[in-house]
């Protein structure tokens, strides 16, 4: 285990950010059995690194900086497999065979192109807007992403924008976002 770090530490670690953790994943997945499965991971990550003193201050910023890492790689490395999914879904469409309401297409449609749009962002805007989306305050993002408390707002705005300058480019101007 990481030097500086009983047992009984990252036991209590764990059991405080472990839900939030998935929740933070699970929104970037869009599927919980796979975000317990990268939360797994990015305790595995803290449980083997040896942590500065540095570190110790900010163990939470560190756990979701590394969660919406392995969130936003996992979005990449899935999208050849989404984009499948979703040609495949067009053909049964067309040819009939739905097996969800219209609302659940639409809803699950929107989703993955969200998910697309935050996979070629820049990484600390998809984290910004990621960890805001799930909740976080101004200062929990501040001290996670280890930005000034007072740029909070400017950053947030430009990742706003920037999601939905992309989210245009990709999907077309009459889409709503």
């Amino acid at each position: 285990m990481g030097e500086g770090r009983s047992v009984q530490e990252f036991e209590a670690l764990f059991v405080n950010h472990y839900p939030r953790i998935v929740a933070i994943l699970r929104r970037i997945v869009g599927d919980h059995g796979r975000a317990e499965d990268l939360a797994s991971e990015v305790f595995l990550k803290l449980y083997l690194q040896p942590l500065s003193q540095d570190s110790h201050a900010n163990v939470g910023g560190w756990l979701y900086r590394t969660a919406t890492n392995l969130g936003i790689d996992a979005l990449r490395a899935a999208a050849r497999r989404n984009n499948l999914e979703q040609a495949a879904a067009r053909d049964s469409n067309r040819n009939g065979i739905a097996e969800n309401s219209f609302e659940q297409i639409v809803r699950s449609e929107r989703a993955q192109r969200v998910r697309a749009v935050l996979a070629v962002m820049k990484p600390a805007q998809a984290q910004l807007l990621l960890l805001r989306a799930s909740g976080h305050s101004y200062k929990e993002l501040s001290s996670a992403l280890e930005i000034e408390p007072g740029s909070v707002g400017t950053l947030l705005v430009r990742a706003e924008t920037a999601f939905e300058q992309r989210y245009r480019e990709l999907f077309g101007s009459q889409e709503d976002i």
